[in-house]
């Protein structure tokens, strides 16, 4: 991991930070729905119900604020203890966590196909979702939001 110390700062590449976000290194990793360094899961509490995340939603995956939508549909299945099921891309979610300490409903998954891994890392707030994923075999980081799916 490469990092650059400026005026105290610590600066990680965008591959080092999805890491660690993705390991709850930035995200509160023994808060409530998140696993403890004893594995102990406890339920997410948050101004944002984990239910919320239920449904289908559909992402724009442009490549930059300029190009035209590119859509792909999350599904979630189903939130419990902290996680949550189902379907990215067409891909099952793996790994799926959730943390709703820092006042809105974060989330972090896994999903694959034959170039590799892809880490996704989001944000449920007012409604929509944000958030970022790491094609760690195809060596980009892309920026992408979400509304419900049939909604504006």
């Amino acid at each position: 991991m490469r990092t650059v110390s400026r005026s105290r700062r610590v600066l990680f590449t965008p591959l080092a930070l999805a890491a660690l976000l993705l390991l709850g290194g930035l995200t509160g990793c023994t808060g409530p729905g998140s696993t403890g360094h004893a594995g102990q899961q406890r339920p997410v509490t948050a101004g944002v119900a984990p239910e919320s995340l239920v449904g289908r939603w559909r992402i724009d995956l442009r490549p930059t604020p300029d190009a035209e939508p590119y859509e792909q549909e999350l599904v979630v299945d189903s939130v419990a203890g902290g996680r949550f099921t189902g379907t990215f891309y067409g891909s099952p979610v793996r790994e799926a966590r959730l943390n709703g300490d820092w006042g809105a409903l974060r989330f972090s998954f896994v999903t694959e196909d034959g170039s590799g891994p892809y880490l996704h890392a989001g944000v449920l707030r007012d409604g929509r979702l944000e958030g970022m994923s790491n094609a760690t075999g195809r060596d980009f980081l892309m920026v992408w939001r979400g509304r419900r799916a049939g909604g504006p």
